[in-house]
C-alpha cells in the first residue's frame, strides 16, 4: 500500500470519527449535567467501557456546543483512555489542539505529555521524547507538582531506555519520595522504575529491597495491579545473581499477567531472561522457544531493545553449530535490522535529551541559584582581597627583613674572659673547665665543626672533650640558645654568608644547600632557615640575585 492510500485512509478515518462525534446527541438523563459530574463519573481504569465512554462522549458535546476548549482538551482525554490504541493518537492530537486554543500553560503542558505518553506506550521513543520536551517548556513555568513530578518520571524512564542509569536512579528516586504521599499507583510505578535502574547497575541487593517493598506496599495499598510487575524484576534480578532457577519460577509466574495486560514489552523482557536462565544451565533446548519470542515481538511489534539483541547472537550460534545456513542466515539479516534501529533510536534520543532537557535544566538551575553565586562571588573577592593584602604585607615585611639580614653580622664567640665570677659557680662547674670548653666552643665554630651532617648533642660533647651536660649549660649560659638551635643557627649563617658573598651558591637548589650545610633533609633545611631569618631561602637567593 502506499504513502498516498495511506493519508486517503487517515484522513477518512478522522473524518469518520469528528462526524460520529457531530452526530453525537446527548442523551436526556445527561442533558443537564454538568462537567463536574461528568468528571467525577469517568474513572479511567476499564477501557471501552459503554458507560463511561457515553459520559466522555456528552462531555465533549457539552464542551463544544458551549465553545469550551479547556473542557473540550479534558473530554478528550476521556475519550482517549477509554477508546482502542488505534484511536488513542487521534484524540491525543485533539487534546493539544484543545488546550492551546486557551491561556492555560498547565493544561497545554499536559496535553503534550498525554501525546507523548501515547507514543511511549506505542514505542515510538523518538515521537515521545519530542513531546516530553514541549511538554516541560509548558510546565516548568508552573507550580503544578504532580504534573512535573509525571513527567520527571516519563523523562527518567526515557533515560532509562538510554541507558543512563544513574541519572534515571537520581529522577526516579524523588519521584519516589515525591509520589509516596500523593499517588499510590505512581509510588509503585516509581519503584518498579528504581528496582530494573539498580539491577542495570548491578546493585542486585538494592534492587531486590526496592522490588520486596514494592510488593509489601501494593498489598498495604490494596494495589495489586504492579506485583507482577515486581515479580519480574526480581525474577530477572535472580538472574543476574546466578539463581536461574529461581529466575525461571519468578518470570513464569509473572507472565500470565503480564500476557492478559497485553504489555508485549515486559513479556519479550521476561521470555529473554527464561530464555537466558536455561541457556546459563545449558538447556539449549528449553531455552530456544523462548528467546525466538524476542524476535517474534520484533516482527510484529517492532520492539526491541539493546540488552534483548543477545537473544539474535545466542541464536545465530546455536544454528552455526547445527550447519543450518537457513536459519543462521535469517536470524543474521534480522540482527543487522535490530542494530540498525537501535542505532537510530539512541543517536536521536541521546542527542535530543543532552541538548534540550539537560541543557534545559542546567539554565533553570543557573537562573535559580544565580543569588546564591553573587553571594559566593562576594565572599570570593573578600578572601581573594585578604589574600592580596597578606601578600602585599608579606612582600613589605620580606624586604624589611632582607634588608636587616644584609647588614647583620653572624654571633661572634665571646672572650673567654669570665665577666661575672658567680656565672661559673651557677653552672655547678668549675672555672677551669669552664676556660677549656670554651675554648674547645671556639675551635668548634673555627673550624666549621658544626657543618658535620645531623650534629647531636652526643658528637659535640665528644669534640669538645666533654659531657653532654657541661655542653648544653656551657651553650646555655654563653651563647643564650639550646644546643639544637645553637648548631642549627651557625649553619645557616654559614649559608647565609656563602650565598651573600659567593654568587656560585646562588644557582644551588634547596637540597644542595641543605647537604652543604649538613642538614639530614631538605625540609629541615628550609625550616631551620625560616625560623633563622624569617625569610624562605628561595625568597633571599631571589632578592640577591635582584640586587
Amino acid at each position: 500500500m502506499t504513502k498516498k492510500h495511506l493519508l486517503i485512509l487517515w484522513i477518512c478515518f478522522c473524518h469518520f470519527a469528528n462526524a460520529q462525534q457531530k452526530d453525537f446527541v446527548i442523551p436526556d438523563s445527561l442533558s443537564t449535567k454538568g462537567y463536574e459530574y461528568f468528571s467525577k463519573n469517568i474513572l479511567y481504569k476499564e477501557r471501552d467501557s459503554v458507560k463511561e465512554k457515553g459520559y466522555a462522549k456528552s462531555w465533549l458535546a457539552k464542551a463544544k456546543l458551549e465553545k469550551n476548549y479547556g473542557q473540550m482538551a479534558l473530554a478528550y482525554k476521556a475519550l482517549l483512555y477509554k477508546s482502542n490504541k488505534k484511536s488513542q493518537l487521534i484524540y491525543a492530537d485533539s487534546i493539544v489542539a484543545a488546550a492551546k486554543k486557551t491561556a492555560d500553560i498547565e493544561l497545554i503542558g499536559s496535553a503534550y505529555m498525554t501525546k507523548g505518553i501515547i507514543y511511549y506506550d506505542r514505542r515510538e521513543q523518538m515521537n515521545a521524547l519530542d513531546n516530553y520536551l514541549i511538554a516541560d517548556e509548558y510546565l516548568s513555568k508552573t507550580n503544578n507538582q504532580y504534573l512535573i513530578y509525571k513527567l520527571k518520571y516519563a523523562i527518567g524512564l526515557t533515560k532509562f531506555y538510554l541507558g543512563f542509569y544513574d541519572e534515571a536512579i537520581a529522577l526516579f528516586k524523588e519521584c519516589v519520595n515525591y509520589f509516596k504521599q500523593e499517588n499510590n499507583r505512581a509510588y509503585l510505578n516509581s519503584l518498579h522504575s528504581l528496582g530494573l535502574c539498580y539491577n542495570c547497575i548491578g546493585k542486585y541487593e538494592l534492587s531486590s529491597q526496592t522490588n520486596q517493598l514494592g510488593l509489601s506496599a501494593g498489598k498495604r495499598y490494596k494495589n495489586l495491579e504492579m506485583q507482577s510487575y515486581f515479580i519480574e524484576s526480581e525474577g530477572v534480578n535472580q538472574y543476574f545473581k546466578h539463581n536461574y532457577s529461581d529466575a525461571i519460577k519468578k518470570l513464569t509466574a509473572a507472565l500470565p499477567q503480564v500476557r492478559h495486560n497485553k504489555d508485549f514489552a515486559n513479556e519479550t523482557v521476561a521470555n529473554f531472561y527464561i530464555g537466558k536462565s536455561y541457556w546459563s544451565q545449558n538447556l539449549e533446548e528449553k531455552a530456544l522457544p523462548y528467546l525466538k519470542k524476542v524476535d517474534d515481538a520484533f516482527q510484529k511489534q517492532n520492539y526491541i531493545r539493546p540488552d534483548l539483541r543477545e537473544a539474535y547472537e545466542l541464536l545465530i550460534g546455536y544454528y552455526q553449530q547445527r550447519n543450518d545456513k537457513q536459519k543462521e542466515l535469517y536470524y543474521v539479516s534480522t540482527l543487522l535490522k535490530v542494530d540498525k534501529l537501535i542505532h537510530k533510536d539512541y543517536k536521536y534520543l541521546s542527542g535530543k535529551i543532552y541538548k534540550e532537557y539537560n541543557t534545559k535544566k542546567l539554565l533553570q538551575t543557573q537562573r535559580d541559584n544565580e543569588q546564591f553565586w553573587t553571594v559566593v562571588a562576594f565572599i570570593i573577592i573578600t578572601i581573594m582581597t585578604i589574600i592580596i593584602a597578606f601578600f602585599i604585607s608579606r612582600h613589605y615585611r620580606n624586604k624589611r627583613l632582607f634588608a636587616t639580614l644584609m647588614n647583620r653580622e653572624p654571633d661572634t664567640v665571646k672572650s673567654l674572659a669570665i665577666e661575672n665570677g658567680n656565672k661559673e659557680m651557677e653552672l655547678d662547674i668549675s672555672p677551669e673547665v669552664v676556660t677549656v670548653i670554651l675554648k674547645n666552643l671556639e675551635k668548634f665554630e673555627y673550624k666549621k665543626k658544626y657543618l658535620d651532617k645531623d650534629m647531636t648533642l652526643g658528637k659535640m660533647a665528644s669534640i669538645l672533650n666533654t659531657n653532654p651536660k657541661y655542653v648544653s649549660k656551657i651553650i646555655a649560659r654563653y651563647r643564650s640558645k639550646g644546643s639544637i638551635e645553637y648548631v642549627s643557627d651557625l649553619k645557616i649563617d654559614h649559608i647565609v654568608a656563602l650565598l651573600k658573598n659567593e654568587s656560585k651558591y646562588r644557582n644551588y637548589t634547596n637540597k644542595a644547600l641543605g647537604e652543604e650545610a649538613g642538614f639530614g633533609s631538605t625540609q629541615k633545611f628550609t625550616r631551620a632557615f625560616n625560623n633563622r631569618t624569617g625569610l624562605s631561602p628561595t625568597y633571599f637567593i631571589t632578592a640577591l640575585k635582584n640586587q
